[in-house]
């Protein structure tokens, strides 16, 4: 088991459960007889601030959860039936009663409530020195700046609270965008003075996981992103870079998602996972096949469309006419046809011509090298990120490791040794993740994967310092940071030919958002800018958007609801109780 300080927290909690008290952290606000009574020994004390760093953990550890890259624009929920509950927000036809709204407006003011309960009991602490004191209370007035940062992003002003009041005493109006923004800056200034809050946890600590100045400083650079100050957020992204963080050398993208690498320098700040109970990353499941140890769920698939973003290795962006000419002409189902295994059998090519696929277009004994070579010579984060045609995982669903290709059309094979990927959707071919889904068996149960999930990660850092910086009309000093990126990815740096030649500032920030979207899918970071960009209608929502198979063929369809799409609904039953002012457009 990790020596983290979340598994510290974890036995306190349980002791504290069965001492008797084991709601006291459900119970908000203290009255003055429990807050006594629950800050009166630094045990308690640390148990009530691991309280609000566990509302962190919702996002990577809820399999029913919302995966926040669904609506960014890289996955596609799998939607068997058809799109309901949150993704009726992908449908265009979400509306403020829909339990998606409530759900995170609570989570994250429950996040703020812990936060507040333990920044205003922490200096009653008999037992625990000044200088821990100070510590901890930075952390927590990071994460009440995390969760109100959370409820801007999302609602654009939100109702502050940085005191815990009583159950019927919530019912300020909403603070404005930018009122909301400055609480941010000050929780995280105050932070950031703590002179007790190291830049840094070694690898090797006890408090590994925990707040430290170089997330305060990230996180305060996000926050100037939004605001367009991109000088401010420059200098706090620069700040990071002086705090002993980097790209680790000798560690490829794929190697930085494995267990022995979660701790490597890249990461600033990461959800710690455990392999028990409600602590492991939900991803092996939500992303995983049916071949994955523990049995995945293909909850998700690769966006279709995201996909063929990726460009080739040497920065040509790629095309299908590169590889099949004619294809762009061709029906999505005649296109099929180039996707099938070799040596279909004849009921098989019956079955694709009576589905429209052009079937004089089939190699029988050549099917396969083909179509691989349209992924040979790619990014190589894709790769790493998406199990693409004919290409080999390792599962470990039948208590041995297996090899499985992924091939179309699908054989079934009880055995489980046909070696053919099963998923959700066999009777489609969709692009499942490999981003986090277990190997073998190295986890053998996909609800408790140990694998860390980085919330703030070096790569990021270095792409936001290239978009401040950007932005001020320095392009050319941007390309030296996305360079970095680009080099340990192992892809053209930019200015190296000419498909990579930058003309200018706005080629930059183009190439600065891809960039993103690849380094980062799958790692719930990329909704928040995709608003912060304004560009979800374009990215998230094109003509067509909607669950694909490779060929193109549509199994859902996404709708754009309005402008009103990039603030969200204040709930309903919040409007109702506190009469708070709903946001243009919604109902």
């Amino acid at each position: 088991m990790k020596n983290t300080f979340i598994t510290t927290g974890a036995v306190i909690l349980c002791a504290l459960s069965l001492a008797g008290c084991d709601d006291f952290l459900d119970r908000y606000p203290y009255d003055q007889n429990s807050a006594a009574t629950v800050f009166n020994s630094a045990e308690k004390a640390e148990a009530v601030l691991i309280g609000a760093y566990s509302t962190l953990a919702y996002d990577y550890i809820t399999p029913d959860g919302l995966n926040w890259d669904a609506f960014a624009g890289v996955l596609d929920p799998q939607a068997t039936a058809g799109l309901t509950g949150s993704f009726l927000y992908l449908a265009g036809t979400i509306q403020p009663n829909n339990d998606m709204f409530l759900t995170w407006w609570k989570r994250f003011y429950e996040g703020v409530n812990r936060a507040n309960d333990f920044i205003s009991h922490v200096d009653d602490v008999p037992d625990m020195d000044d200088a821990t004191k100070a510590c901890r209370k930075a952390e927590a007035k990071f994460l009440r700046a995390w969760y109100y940062y959370r409820l801007n992003c999302l609602w654009k002003g939100v109702p502050v609270y940085l005191e815990n009041l009583g159950p019927d005493q919530y019912t300020r109006q909403r603070s404005s965008e930018y009122d909301v923004w400055m609480t941010v800056i000050d929780d995280l200034n105050d932070a950031i003075a703590c002179e007790s809050l190291p830049d840094k946890y070694a690898s090797s600590s006890s408090n590994y996981g925990r707040i430290t100045k170089a997330a305060c400083h990230m996180l305060r650079g996000k926050v100037y992103m939004w605001l367009r100050e991109w000088e401010s957020a420059e200098q706090d992204f620069l700040a990071v870079t002086r705090m002993g963080y980097s790209l680790p050398d000798g560690l490829s993208y794929a190697d930085l998602f494995t267990l022995e690498n979660e701790r490597c320098d890249e990461m600033i700040f990461s959800f710690q996972a455990e392999n028990i109970e409600n602590s492991g990353n939900v991803f092996s499941r939500s992303y995983g096949n049916w071949e994955t140890a523990g049995n995945g769920y293909n909850i998700y698939y690769v966006s279709t469309d995201f996909v063929e973003t990726y460009e080739r290795a040497d920065g040509k962006p790629f095309s299908w006419e590169d590889y099949l000419p004619g294809y762009n002409s061709m029906t999505p189902n005649q296109r099929k046809i180039f996707f099938c295994r070799d040596g279909l059998t004849e009921a098989e090519l019956n079955t694709l011509k009576s589905d429209g696929a052009d079937v004089s277009q089939y190699l029988p004994d050549g099917n396969e090298a083909r179509i691989k070579a349209a992924y040979a010579n790619r990014d190589p984060r894709l790769d790493a990120t998406v199990i693409t045609p004919y290409a080999e995982y390792v599962g470990g669903y039948y208590g041995e490791e297996l090899t499985y290709v992924y091939r179309y059309p699908f054989r079934s094979d009880e055995t489980g040794v046909g070696n053919d990927i099963r998923t959700r959707r066999n009777s489609n071919m969709l692009y499942c993740p490999r981003k986090f889904v277990a190997v073998g068996r190295e986890c053998t149960d996909v609800t408790y994967n140990p694998v860390d999930v980085p919330i703030f990660r070096y790569a990021d850092l270095l792409l936001l310092l290239a978009e401040a910086v950007n932005e001020q009309g320095r392009y050319q000093d941007a390309m030296e940071y996305v360079n970095l990126v680009r080099g340990r990815a192992g892809v053209a740096l930019l200015g190296s030919n000419e498909y990579t030649r930058v003309t200018g500032q706005d080629d930059m920030r183009i190439r600065i958002r891809n960039e993103k979207r690849w380094e980062l899918a799958l790692e719930e970071v990329l909704y928040t800018e995709e608003l912060r960009w304004g560009t979800l209608e374009e990215f998230r929502f094109s003509d067509n958007a909607g669950l694909k198979d490779l060929w193109g063929t549509n199994i859902t369809f996404y709708e754009f609801g309005g402008d009103h799409y990039t603030r969200w609904a204040i709930p309903a039953s919040e409007v109702q109780k506190a009469n708070l002012q709903q946001n243009d457009g919604w109902l």
